[in-house]
């Protein structure tokens, strides 16, 4: 029986208008084997939730350079609970300042992923949160 795919849903929530790197990582999680769900610039958290639940995705990479995350995954996070989406991982990648790091991760936020974090890093995340012997 071949081996269910990790399904992974890349968005830009907030106003951001570059995604460019999500694109990246779209791509370099594809070519490792993933389903790779790009929803595209300018998402809402409901937009978010609603997508991941519609798609049944096993995670979830944020994409945030706006500087509007604390105000943005604490939001998704919450969404995800109330629609039972509690056993998603949640990633961010962008420009998030150190001292938001603690906060955003007590928020549900499984991993943050600054500029210059390999996509390898990335991929090999995630595998170890969802491939299982």
């Amino acid at each position: 029986m071949p081996e269910k795919k990790i399904r992974v849903l890349i968005a830009k929530p907030g106003l951001d208008g570059h995604d460019r790197g999500a694109k990246i990582i779209a791509r370099a999680l594809r070519d490792a084997g993933m389903e790779v769900i790009y929803t595209g610039l300018r998402q809402t958290p409901e937009m978010i939730a609603s997508a991941a639940v519609q798609e049944d995705v096993d995670v979830i990479g944020l994409s945030i350079l706006s500087g509007a995350h604390n105000t943005l995954c604490p939001q998704l996070m919450k969404l995800l609970h109330e629609k039972g989406m509690d056993d998603v991982t949640v990633l961010v990648g962008g420009i998030i300042p150190g001292p938001d790091i603690a906060a955003l991760k007590k928020s549900g936020i499984a991993e943050i992923f600054l500029p210059g974090t390999s996509t390898q890093d990335i991929i090999e995340f995630i595998h170890k949160r969802h491939v299982h012997p």
